[in-house]
């Protein structure tokens, strides 16, 4: 019979766990190290792997690489890890890993991801596909309804600030659906209204000045595939209603054209706008408001899920090695310094900064420096802030700068020694000792 598998040292959270494993009728086995764990994961007939990631012996990352290692197809794994912890469950869910929790996290919680891996047979699923939206919650929910979606050609509406992904969603989507066919996609507020009506719909030969020849439009170039119109709040009224009438037809007239062109498509448009709110004011059509909103996909901002921020930063700097011949990696100051950022150029934003990291590194670690100058700014002083009369030497001016400069960390994190140590890229120990020497 199919048992869990879990893997945690401490004694107050494994008995706790146990428990409730116990009152919701799971087999399980409790290992305490990830030397006892891995001996026993493809003896043992486990269906779902439950792992703390800061383990005695190896962490839980090391332990599900060995098991990759060792040709082991691990079963669905579910890591527990906190919150300084959060880059390394990203990099598990890279590997293969299916979710995570960060403490402190609800039992019932737990136990619905558990059940969800563990299905009703007892069967172990395989490993997951790597995402493609991202690893929080939130955007793995919503890659999860793509396959249903992409099965219609229903019209989506992406919404969400400005660089958060829009148009990445959109061709989630589509690559769940139409495969090899066309994706064609247009940002409406960029374009003129007289060239956006030739644009969507295409003209045919002496319509206008310039018309020398026919041209296809975006409707009948996506045709078979999906149309995406980003920036769909931009369009001005008359422009909205002739979408609404070839949503509604599903056909279109060529500019100069008189015969109707039939296009099976699925349209996806996106907007920063508040089309509800411009709905009220008149300035959109209530009427293509629900012609688009048939299914309504919400993208929050990248300061609303921070695990996506180290994910996206990675995928940024796998494209960006690739391409220079170089293995940039980000150092651990170098993380707890994206976090900290807001980003409100979302996705856009964090894109340029690590181009312009990869552009200026020295060698292949990229630091704290390199991706927030605007974050290190407010860390740092400037030296001709700081008490430079207290300093006879440079080696105790340079003391005088390191002191300041823990001095802020702490106080930003409160004083929590785990996060300012991670933030600093040093060990806590270290840390310890140096506020010790600082009087700090």
């Amino acid at each position: 019979m199919a048992k869990l598998c879990l893997i945690e040292d401490d004694p107050i959270m494994g008995e706790s766990l146990c428990y409730r494993f116990d009152l919701e009728g799971f087999e399980y086995d409790w290992h305490r190290s990830a030397e006892s764990a891995l001996a026993a994961i493809g003896r043992e007939d486990y269906a779902v792997v439950v792992s703390d990631i800061c383990l005695p012996d190896l962490s839980g990352e090391v332990l599900y690489a060995e098991l990759q290692e060792r040709g082991l197809v691990p079963p669905p794994t579910l890591f527990i890890t906190g919150y300084g912890s959060i880059d390394q469950a990203v990099r598990l869910l890279r590997l293969g890993a299916h979710d995570y929790l960060t403490k402190p996290f609800d039992l019932d919680e737990l136990i619905d991801k558990v059940r969800t891996l563990w299905q009703v047979d007892g069967a172990a699923l395989t490993v997951a596909a790597a995402p493609a939206l991202g690893v929080s919650v939130v955007m793995r929910r919503i890659e999860a309804m793509l396959p249903r979606l992409a099965g219609y050609n229903t019209t989506i509406l992406v919404t969400g600030e400005s660089g958060v992904g829009k148009e990445h969603v959109a061709r989630a989507i589509h690559a769940h659906g139409s495969g090899e066919r066309p994706f064609v996609a247009i940002n409406c507020g960029a374009v003129t209204e007289s060239l956006l009506e030739a644009e969507l719909f295409g003209y045919e030969k002496g319509a206008f000045t310039g018309a020398n020849r026919s041209r296809r439009g975006l409707f009948e170039q996506a045709h078979g595939g999906t149309l995406f119109l980003d920036e769909v709040g931009e369009m001005s009224p008359a422009m909205q209603v002739k979408v609404l009438r070839a949503i509604q037809e599903r056909q279109i007239v060529r500019v100069g054209g008189e015969s109707p062109i039939p296009v099976d498509l699925r349209l996806v448009c996106a907007t920063n706008r508040d089309l509800v709110r411009m709905v009220a004011e008149g300035d959109f059509r209530e009427d293509l408001y629900y012609r688009i909103n048939v299914v309504h996909l919400r993208i929050p901002p990248l300061r609303a899920r921070k695990e996506d921020i180290i994910w996206f930063a990675q995928q940024f700097i796998d494209g960006f090695s690739q391409r220079m011949g170089n293995d940039f990696h980000l150092l651990p100051s170098a993380q707890q310094a994206l976090l900290l950022h807001d980003w409100p150029g979302n996705l856009r934003e964090l894109n340029h900064q690590i181009e312009r990291a990869c552009l200026l590194a020295a060698g292949s670690a990229i630091g704290p420096e390199m991706v927030g100058e605007a974050q290190e700014a407010a860390w740092l002083e400037e030296p001709g802030d700081l008490p430079v009369e207290e300093a006879t030497t440079l080696k105790a001016y340079l003391g005088l700068i390191e002191q300041e400069y823990i001095a802020q960390a702490l106080e930003r994190h409160g004083h929590q020694i785990a996060e300012c140590a991670a933030f600093l890229g040093i060990s806590r120990k270290n840390l310890w000792e140096k506020m010790k020497k600082y009087g700090l």
